[in-house]
């Protein structure tokens, strides 16, 4: 009996020796000059509640509900120029009105101890003649447009033709990409992210599927990469490499933007980044083809799809997929990223670091109201934790 006792004793200091390591995802990091306290970070979500292209008071809530002392949050989409816009209510931030409209919400999640950086996106043919000025034609890589049955996020409009950009164009929208890094910094943000992902006007370019250029910015993958390494270039001598991140989503096809060796072009693509110096690269996971009742239980990945990008890069690593608590904590142990990113769940849980933390249960996210104009319903009435009962913490 004595030494049963023993060893039931002995279990349950392991146990509580157990519950006092810090899992992974809550565990520091210094990701260049800045100090974070835990590895989950806020992707960058859109939400279409900035009413005619500038930024709202309610952003405020919702972005500093999600803000923790050391967290790192990425804003939704912004766009760097009038001819950036594709959805209805994205917010922009190529105006003094959107630069002055961001500022309230910026210090409010600083004010929360958290960093924060502005993704600049360009949509390109994802658009259509009535959100152009003048309702010209959208502009992309190339004159061909998207096909109806297009993969997109959830959220649908109506595509026009676009046309395709000269080769002395070129240069004005990488400028627009530089001022609006400038106007990012100016409305108090601590960086900026370029989307380079998702079938938007970078991928556009990148991806062999839509670039059917013949200049020097179209044929081999050197050449499709220019016009994302020149926005690179741009904003890095404009607001310091360290001030900025670049994501990438080579394995996607969505919005009819795909690569037939995308393997290839994470891998150029981060090693041509290093030239630059940028603080990190923020990579979205390939998802896979699975038999359902082989699926047992969270999300499957091809986890070794990132290695060699990961490998080459030599900044800051963020990988993004439909990570849940448990194997974000595994990615982050073994390696594979610095950082994971938390999308839908972060939008449904304002304290997800929190809910990690304790192991507790997670809001469900509701699809209908990702995308609706809403001030409040799906945006900022999602509960928080009721700190008052108690979670049993695991490691």
């Amino acid at each position: 009996m004595e030494k049963n006792s023993q060893i039931e004793n002995g279990d349950h200091e392991e146990v509580l020796e157990q519950q006092k390591q810090p899992i992974p995802l809550l565990t520091p990091y210094k990701m260049g000059s800045f100090q974070l306290s835990h590895r989950v970070v806020m992707a960058p979500l859109t939400r279409q509640r900035s009413y005619g292209n500038v930024p709202q008071p309610h952003a405020i809530l919702y972005y500093s509900q999600r803000a923790t002392k050391g967290g790192f949050l990425i804003s939704e989409a912004t766009g760097v120029s009038d001819t950036a816009q594709g959805y209805p209510d994205t917010p922009g931030i190529w105006t003094k009105e959107q630069v002055e409209a961001w500022k309230p919400i910026v210090d409010a999640v600083h004010a929360k101890g958290a960093v924060f950086f502005c993704q600049l996106w360009h949509v390109g043919r994802v658009s259509n003649h009535g959100a152009q000025p003048n309702g010209q034609a959208p502009i992309s890589s190339t004159d061909r447009g998207i096909k109806n049955n297009a993969k997109t996020s959830g959220y649908e409009i109506e595509y026009s033709t676009p046309r395709r950009l000269n080769t002395e164009e070129i240069p004005h929208i990488v400028n627009d990409f530089k001022l609006a890094a400038i106007n990012a910094i100016e409305a108090g943000f601590d960086g900026v992210e370029i989307h380079g992902a998702h079938g938007y006007l970078i991928e556009q370019f990148l991806k062999d599927h839509t670039n059917d250029r013949t200049d020097e910015y179209g044929g081999s993958l050197e050449n499709r990469c220019r016009f994302a390494l020149d926005i690179v270039e741009a904003i890095s001598n404009a607001i310091g490499p360290q001030r900025v991140g670049f994501r990438l989503s080579p394995w996607t096809d969505f919005l009819d933007v795909s690569d037939s060796n995308p393997a290839a072009l994470g891998l150029y693509i981060a090693e041509a980044l290093n030239k630059f110096n940028i603080l990190y690269m923020h990579v979205v996971e390939p998802r896979l083809t699975i038999n359902v009742a082989e699926k047992s239980s969270g999300r499957l990945h091809d986890s070794e799809s990132l290695a060699p990008i990961r490998k080459a890069f030599n900044g800051t690593f963020l990988a993004a997929g439909g990570y849940l608590r448990d194997d974000g904590n595994e990615a982050v142990e073994e390696g594979r990223a610095d950082l994971i990113v938390y999308g839908r769940w972060f939008l449904a849980n304002p304290d997800l670091p929190r809910r990690f933390e304790l192991n507790a249960s997670l809001n469900k996210y509701d699809r209908a109201t990702f995308y609706t104009s809403d001030p409040v319903v799906g945006y900022t009435d999602y509960p928080f934790l009721d700190e008052s009962t108690t979670y049993a913490v695991t490691a």
